[in-house]
C-alpha cells in the first residue's frame, strides 16, 4: 500500500528497517518526532508485509478518524474502503478493509472479547506517550496475548516523546527487549518565542485560569496574527477556556475564522477543525490537538501552558478534573504542531526559566485517576491486581484497593477480585462501572429509554449550569444541537447494550458500531496453563451474580412495574444516586445551600444554583479544592428522601445507640443513610451492658468525680495507696489511671446495675474498692495500716494517709504523755509523723522522733503554754506522767 503513496516524509526511511526488526523480532518501538508521517505512513508500510489487518490504536477518537481519513486520502479512496476507523458510536470500515483505526477504548474490548484478535496480523499503539488507563490496558493485554496465544502477531509501540528503553523492555520476549527505530526529525523547524504574563504569578489555582492569564493569551494570539503568516493553533485547557478566549477575540471574526475543537464537540465539528478553509483561521484547541493530528494550515502555535487532567480524591470518593502546568515532552508535541507544513512558531506563555523547571514527562493517568473501571478490566483479564502484566507502571495500592472496594459494592468482583456475571454484565455496557449499575439496574426502575438518556448525560460533561434535571429537559427539546446529536448517539449505543426487554429489543445498526470484533465470527480460545485473559470467564453455578442480580443489595432496588410512575425529575436523582450512592445529600439547615453526604463530606452548591433550596440532592459531579473546608456541587438532582432510601438502599443502617453524650447516658435508636442521619427515637430498653458500657466511657471521660466519694472511700483509697507505696506492687494500684483502666473490675456490678450519671454517685466506693483486695492482703489491711491508733489516754485517733509516704496522727500533747517513742505501723516500717495539738487544738509541735521531742522540744512548749493554759497538765517529766484527756480541774 506504501507503494501507491508518494509523499515522501522523515519516517519513510525508516520504514524498511522498522518491518524488518518486526520480521525478526514481532515486536519494536518507533520513535519518530511530531510531523515524521509514522502515523499515516507506517500502517501503510507494515500492511505491505503482513497479510491479515492491520489495527492502530489512538487514545482519542478525533485522532483515531483524522488518521483515517489522512491514509485513505493518500491512497485516493474513501474511508471504508482499504482504510477504516472505529471509534464509540461511529465505525466505517467494509470487507476489504486492510488498516483499521480504532481508540484504544475499543482494541481493550476486543481483546477482551477474543485476545487471539482473529484476522488481525498487526497492533500499532500510537502516542503510547500520553500513558491513558485504555492505552496502558490495550498495551499489557496485547503483550500477554500475543506471548500467549499469538506470537506471530507484529506489536509496534509509536511515539514522538516516549521512553523508549522502558517500552522496548515492555514489548521484548525471552529477557532481550524490542528493537528501538528512530526517524530523523521533521523537515521544518519550530522557532521558540518566550512571552510569559507580564505580571508574575499570573497563572491557575486549584481548577479555575487566571481571567489575567485568558487576557495575555489573547493578546499574544493578536501579536502572532500580525507577526507571522498561517492558521494559529492555540492550545487552552478546557472547553470553557476555550469559550472564554474566542470571546476576547470576537472582534476578529469579520476576517479571521474562529475554530473550537475540544472533546465535546460532534465528531462532524472536530473533523471540520481538521480541514481547511478559505480564510484565515485560530483554532483554538484542548489536548485533543497535541498529537496524532495535522490541522492543516497551521504554522504558528500559542501554547497557554496548562493541561487539564483527572485527579481523584480517595479518602472523600471524589474525582474532578484539575488544572496543571504542561510537561516538556507535551509542549514538545504541541510545538511541533507548527512544523508539519513549513517552518513555523510557537509562543510559549511563560519562560524560558520556568520551562526548565517543567516535569519531563506528563503524569500517567493510573497515579492520579480513578481506578475503578481499570480494577474491572483487570478482573475481567483475570488478573484482578495486575501482577505480571506488561504495565508501565504499577496501579497504586491504595487506589487499587478502593477501586475493588468500589466494585465489590456494585457487586462486580467477588471477595477475592475476581469478576462476577453482574461484572461482565457491567462491563458490557463499555462506560465507568458506577454509570454501568445505574443503567443496568435504572432499567428496572425508570425504563430502559430513560435510563440510557440519563447515563449517557452522565457519561459527557454536563455543560452550563449544574441542574441535571434542567440539562435533559434540554437535550430532550435540541436546544443546544450539537450537545444534542452527541448525546443521542451515546443513548443509543446505551440503550443498545442492555439486555433485550421482553417485547422490545435493541438496535442492531447502533449495536453494531460498537461491536468488538473487527470481522469473523466469534472463536472461543483457551490459554495455556497458568495464563488468563478475557475469554478466561465461566458463569460458576455458585456464583451469586450469575443472574446479574446481586444478594448483597448491590442489585436492582425496586420492581419493573413501578418505572413509568416515577417523574422525570426524579428518576434522574435515583440514576445518579445509584451510580453515586455515597454522594446522595441532605441540606443541613432548611434553605440552606450547604449539604452532608452520606459518604461524609460537607459539599455546597454554587451561588446562585438553581438547586438551592432542595432538600435532597443526587450529586454526579463535585470537586475540593486543596485547603477548602466543602466541596464544591457541580452537576446533581433534586430528589425526595424516599427516592434516596431507593438509591442508597446498601448504605441504610438502623442501629441502636447508647452512649455517653452531653454528661450523661443517651440511649436512641436511629436511622442513617450512610453519614445522613435520617430518623431518631428514644430507646425504651437498653441493653444492659451496652449502659454499662456508657457509663464507663462517662467515667473515663469526665473523671472519677463522677463517683460519690464519702469520707471513708477516700481514707481506704488513701491507705491502700500508701500500702502499695511501702509494700510494693502486691498492693493494687489506685491512681486514677489505674483505677479508670481497671473500673470493670472493681465496678463492674454497680455499672450492671446503673442506668444513668445519677447512679453513679450513689455508688457504694468503699464495697468496690475492696475489691481490689486479694484475700491475704484483705486480712491485714487493718494491722499494716490502721485507720485508728489508741493514743496512751485511751483515745482511738484516726491515722491520716493523704501522704502515703508520712502516715499522720493528729492528738493532744497530754493524751501523749507516757509513750516513749511514736507507734510505727506497717510491720513497723514506718513511723507515724505525730500532730502533737494544744488543748485548743493548734499544733505546737510535728515530729517522727518523740523521745527527741521530750527532750528538747517539750520544755520550750511547757514554758510558752502552761501559763496560757494552766488548768492543763504540764509535768517536768511527760514520759512518766499519766496521760489524760481532761483539765486538772476537773480532775479533782
Amino acid at each position: 500500500m506504501l507503494r501507491d503513496v508518494p509523499l515522501d516524509l522523515p519516517v519513510r526511511p525508516v520504514l524498511p528497517a522498522l518491518t524488518t526488526a518486526l520480521d525478526a523480532a514481532g515486536s519494536a518501538v518507533l520513535v519518530a518526532p511530531p510531523g515524521t508521517g509514522k502515523t499515516t505512513l507506517t500502517p501503510l508500510a507494515v500492511a505491505d508485509r503482513v497479510a491479515g489487518r492491520v489495527v492502530i490504536a489512538q487514545p482519542r477518537r478525533v485522532a483515531a478518524r483524522a488518521a483515517a481519513r489522512r491514509m485513505a486520502a493518500l491512497l485516493g479512496e474513501r474511508v471504508g474502503d482499504r482504510v477504516g476507523y472505529a471509534v464509540r458510536g461511529d465505525r466505517r470500515t467494509g470487507p476489504d478493509t486492510r488498516i483499521e483505526v480504532v481508540t484504544t477504548g475499543l482494541l481493550v474490548r476486543r481483546l477482551h472479547h477474543d485476545p487471539e484478535l482473529p484476522g488481525v496480523a498487526a497492533v500499532l499503539l500510537d502516542e503510547c506517550h500520553e500513558r491513558q488507563l485504555d492505552a496502558d490496558l490495550a498495551l499489557a493485554f496485547t503483550v500477554e496475548a500475543r506471548a500467549a496465544l499469538r506470537p506471530d502477531l507484529w506489536l509496534l509501540a509509536m511515539s514522538a516523546t516516549a521512553e523508549a528503553d522502558r517500552f522496548a523492555a515492555l514489548l521484548g520476549s525471552g529477557g532481550e527487549p524490542a528493537p528501538v527505530v528512530r526517524a530523523a526529525a521533521a523537515l521544518h523547524p519550530v522557532t521558540r518565542v518566550w512571552t510569559p504574563p507580564p505580571r508574575p504569578g499570573t497563572g491557575y489555582r486549584g481548577n479555575r485560569v487566571d481571567p489575567a492569564l485568558l487576557d495575555h493569551v489573547s493578546a499574544t494570539v493578536r501579536r502572532a496574527l500580525a507577526e507571522r503568516d498561517g492558521d494559529v493553533l492555540v492550545f487552552l485547557p478546557g472547553a470553557g477556556e476555550i469559550a472564554a478566549v474566542t470571546a476576547r477575540l470576537a472582534d476578529l471574526r469579520d476576517r479571521i475564522a474562529l475554530v473550537p475543537l475540544h472533546g465535546r464537540q460532534r465528531g462532524a465539528e472536530q473533523d471540520a477543525a481538521l480541514r481547511p478553509a478559505d480564510r484565515r483561521r485560530v483554532v483554538l484547541a484542548t489536548a485533543v490537538a497535541e498529537s496524532s493530528l495535522t490541522v492543516p494550515g497551521v504554522r504558528v502555535v500559542v501554547d497557554a501552558g496548562l493541561s487539564r487532567v483527572a485527579r481523584t480524591d480517595l479518602a472523600r470518593g471524589l474525582g474532578a478534573l484539575v488544572t496543571v502546568p504542561v510537561s516538556r515532552a507535551a509542549a514538545t508535541q504541541r510545538a511541533g504542531r507548527a512544523g508539519r507544513e513549513a517552518p513555523g512558531h510557537v509562543y510559549r506563555c511563560w519562560s524560558e526559566g520556568t520551562h526548565e523547571r517543567l516535569a519531563a514527562q506528563p503524569e500517567p493517568e493510573i497515579a492520579t485517576a480513578d481506578l475503578t473501571g481499570f480494577a474491572l478490566e483487570l478482573a475481567a483479564w483475570g488478573q484482578p491486581d495486575g501482577t505480571g502484566l506488561a504495565l508501565p507502571d504499577p496501579p497504586p495500592a491504595a487506589a487499587l484497593t478502593v477501586a475493588r472496594q468500589t466494585l465489590g459494592t456494585l457487586g462486580a468482583v467477588d471477595a477475592d477480585g475476581r469478576i462476577t456475571g453482574r461484572g461482565r454484565a457491567i462491563a458490557a455496557t463499555g462506560t465507568h462501572p458506577r454509570l454501568g449499575r445505574a443503567l443496568l439496574d435504572g432499567a428496572d426502575l425508570v425504563g430502559a429509554d430513560r435510563a440510557a438518556e440519563v447515563v449517557a448525560l452522565l457519561s459527557e460533561e454536563s455543560g452550563p449550569g449544574d441542574d441535571l434535571a434542567a440539562t435533559w429537559r434540554r437535550l430532550r427539546a435540541g436546544t443546544d444541537p450539537a450537545a444534542t446529536a452527541r448525546w443521542r448517539t451515546e443513548v443509543r449505543r446505551l440503550r443498545a447494550a442492555l439486555p433485550a426487554a421482553p417485547g422490545s429489543g435493541p438496535d442492531r445498526t447502533t449495536a453494531a458500531t460498537d461491536d468488538p470484533r473487527p470481522s469473523g465470527r466469534d472463536r472461543t480460545t483457551t490459554l495455556p496453563a497458568g495464563q488468563r485473559t478475557g475469554r478466561d470467564r465461566t458463569n460458576s453455578p455458585d456464583d451469586p451474580h450469575a443472574s446479574g442480580r446481586d444478594r448483597t443489595g448491590a442489585g436492582p432496588v425496586g420492581r419493573r412495574a413501578g418505572r413509568d410512575r416515577l417523574p422525570d425529575d426524579l428518576a434522574v436523582g435515583l440514576l445518579v444516586g445509584l451510580a453515586h450512592p455515597e454522594r446522595l445529600a441532605r441540606v443541613r439547615r432548611p434553605g440552606g445551600t450547604t449539604y452532608l453526604m452520606a459518604g461524609g463530606t460537607a459539599a455546597e452548591l454554587t451561588p446562585g444554583s438553581g438547586l438551592a433550596g432542595s432538600d435532597w440532592l443526587a450529586v454526579a459531579v463535585a470537586d475540593r479544592s486543596p485547603g477548602a473546608p466543602t466541596a464544591r456541587i457541580r452537576a446533581a438532582a433534586a430528589l425526595d428522601e424516599a427516592t434516596a432510601r431507593e438509591a442508597g438502599r446498601a448504605l441504610l443502617r438502623e442501629e441502636q445507640q447508647i452512649t455517653w453524650s452531653d454528661g450523661d447516658v443517651v440511649a436512641r435508636e436511629v436511622t442513617r443513610l450512610g453519614a445522613i442521619e435520617l430518623l431518631d427515637r428514644p430507646l425504651a430498653r437498653p441493653d444492659p451492658a451496652a449502659v454499662g458500657a456508657a457509663l464507663l466511657a462517662g467515667l473515663r471521660a469526665e473523671g472519677l468525680a463522677l463517683l460519690g466519694w464519702s469520707p471513708a472511700a477516700r481514707t481506704l483509697r488513701d491507705r491502700l495507696a500508701f500500702c502499695r507505696h511501702v509494700l510494693g506492687d502486691d498492693w493494687p494500684d489506685v491512681t486514677d489511671a489505674a483505677l479508670l483502666a481497671d473500673a470493670p473490675r472493681w465496678l463492674g456490678p454497680e455499672l450492671a446495675r446503673a442506668r444513668r450519671r445519677a447512679d453513679l454517685a450513689r455508688v457504694d466506693v468503699v464495697a468496690a474498692l475492696r475489691r481490689l483486695l486479694p484475700w491475704p492482703q484483705a486480712g491485714r489491711l487493718d494491722e499494716l495500716a490502721p485507720e485508728r491508733i489508741t493514743v496512751p489516754s485511751g483515745t482511738r485517733a484516726r491515722v491520716e494517709y493523704a501522704d502515703p509516704t508520712a502516715p499522720v496522727l493528729a492528738v493532744k500533747l497530754q493524751e501523749t504523755f507516757g509513750w516513749q517513742r511514736a507507734p510505727r505501723i506497717a510491720d513497723g516500717r514506718v513511723p507515724v509523723l505525730l500532730h502533737l495539738l494544744s488543748p485548743a487544738g493548734r499544733p505546737v509541735a510535728v515530729t517522727a522522733d518523740l523521745a527527741s521531742f521530750w527532750r528538747v522540744g517539750y520544755p520550750q512548749v511547757r514554758a510558752e503554754l502552761r501559763g496560757r493554759y494552766p488548768r492543763h497538765p504540764w509535768p517536768e517529766d511527760p514520759t512518766t506522767a499519766p496521760p489524760t484527756r481532761h483539765t486538772t480541774a476537773r480532775r479533782r
